[in-house]
């Protein structure tokens, strides 16, 4: 896939890991919560979804095996950050795919 200058290109495997993980509405949110600040805890995250510690870190695993967030430890406690790159190109290989009529 090509990309513009400076911007991460994704594998076929990737956007579909990508499509895959936004497509579910808990991730969805999880993903929103962690953008809305530069790092967000795992703590945070797990007081805040109004679910289980476990479908947390089902939910982040998933995210951080499309590439979507990266996590940090930082002793016993997680932090995690959206990796915009990532949606950037997402964002534009979907428009890529699904934009082609010219007019």
């Amino acid at each position: 896939m090509a990309a513009r200058k400076g911007q991460a290109a994704l594998t076929v495997d990737q956007f579909q890991a990508v499509a895959k993980a936004l497509a579910d509405p808990r991730r969805m949110a999880l993903l929103e919560a962690i953008g809305s600040a530069p790092e967000y805890s795992c703590q945070q995250l797990c007081s805040e979804a109004g679910v289980t510690k476990g479908t947390v870190s089902h939910h982040v695993r998933e995210l951080v095996r499309a590439g979507l967030i990266e996590e940090r430890r930082d002793g016993q406690y997680m932090f995690y950050e959206v990796r915009r790159e990532v949606l950037a190109a997402y964002a534009a290989e979907l428009l890529r795919r699904v934009a082609r009529v010219e007019r």
